[in-house]
């Protein structure tokens, strides 16, 4: 048995990004069917999906809730209260959206979708934690957590004011592990300190590392030929002390199968396969990429109110993975979603060049952001 009694396996499946059909954004329901049985038949359970995932609660009752027994599955959903919400009752209707939508009869994992930064607060205006701990009493909820993306300080903020937080859900995949805008590793080690469980989201990064930089992927192949990118990535996560769940966004059948295949017996990293993945780090580390540690004081003196961490974050994915498309949706959350202009609008004032610890020639990378992502 596993946390708090319950028979869980290391893995689990994401829902965010499931098959759709051929030509359109509709989501294949007959190959999430397949998945699911496939899932299932190797002896998982856990299930991941959010109110704010398209599709996806109404997907998973077709191709789950309607066709097992309930007590065969685990299912996790989200309430992101800071999505057009403007009081209480709207916030408190995404949980009765998401029941309707699940038709699943109560949920094993109920969270409070992505606080961190300015998301935070809604749900503390709201009272939506007294809601979820109300619920709880009433059996809709087994268990209350949150996802969470931003800092080691703002985390250990939360987990203070919300000791009844069962469990929190964080981004952690080798590749941000040590990287100074996601700061992987210390959100973690703040988990652990707070004795919290983690559900591990984004272990592959959103697929990236399962196509890493030609010398990343020449490590892992070297090492074990047979094994894909993507294994690594997470295994990696999957190793870590106190995680409960590793969630993995398969998108089809064969990821499906390629993810069953090492998570179905898992057993801990040797010290020979922990060391491979310290040479991979390394090699991330030799891709020349701006040395942003996303302090934010050039945002503070900015007088465009420009976003300049997010730019940079947006422009590292572009070098470091060579895909436009997530690079440009990066620049599009951390710029645009924030409330911040785009790199175009700079004026070249200079201010933020005096504010910056690391020296950087912001105005030069700027115009290196406005040309490769527009």
């Amino acid at each position: 048995m596993g946390f708090w009694g319950e028979d869980i396996k290391k893995f689990g499946f994401g829902l965010m990004r499931l098959p759709k059909i051929e030509g359109t954004e509709k989501i294949d329901v007959e190959q999430t069917k397949k998945m699911v049985d496939m899932f299932l038949e190797a002896g998982f359970t856990y299930f991941d999906t959010a109110w704010a995932y398209p599709g996806s609660e109404d997907a998973i009752r077709q191709a789950l809730i309607e066709r097992y027994p309930r007590e065969k599955f685990k299912l996790a959903t989200k309430n992101a209260a800071w999505i057009a919400c403007k009081n209480r009752e709207d916030a408190i209707r995404q949980f009765e959206t998401s029941l309707k939508q699940t038709g699943a009869g109560y949920f094993d994992f109920y969270l409070l979708h992505n606080l961190g930064e300015g998301r935070t607060h809604y749900f503390d205006d709201f009272d939506m934690w007294n809601f979820v701990l109300e619920k709880k009493k009433e059996g809709l909820i087994k268990h209350v957590g949150f996802s969470f993306h931003s800092t080691p300080e703002e985390l250990e903020e939360i987990l203070k004011a919300h000791p009844e937080a069962e469990f929190v859900q964080l981004q952690i995949n080798y590749a941000d592990w040590d990287n100074p805008a996601i700061q992987s590793r210390k959100v973690y080690e703040m988990a652990q300190k707070y004795g919290k469980p983690v559900i591990v989201m984004e272990p592959v990064k959103g697929g990236l590392l399962a196509k890493p930089p030609k010398s990343v992927e020449n490590v892992l192949k070297d090492a074990e030929p047979n094994s894909s990118c993507a294994s690594w990535a997470i295994r990696f996560s999957a190793n870590l002390e106190g995680v409960m769940v590793v969630l993995s966004g398969m998108s089809n059948i064969e990821q499906m199968k390629d993810n069953l295949s090492f998570m179905k017996d898992f057993t801990c990293l040797s010290e020979e396969q922990s060391k491979v993945i310290e040479k991979a780090q390394e090699e991330l580390k030799k891709i020349p990429i701006i040395p942003c540690t996303t302090c934010n004081y050039c945002a503070k003196v900015c007088p465009m109110e420009i976003g300049i961490s997010g730019s940079f974050t947006a422009l590292n994915y572009l070098t470091l993975y060579n895909d436009l498309k997530v690079a440009k949706e990066q620049e599009g959350w951390l710029v645009g979603m924030h409330g911040r202009k785009k790199a175009s609008e700079c004026i070249k004032c200079g201010q933020c060049e005096e504010a910056c610890p690391q020296h950087i020639k912001i105005r030069d990378m700027l115009e290196v952001v406005t040309a490769k992502l527009g």
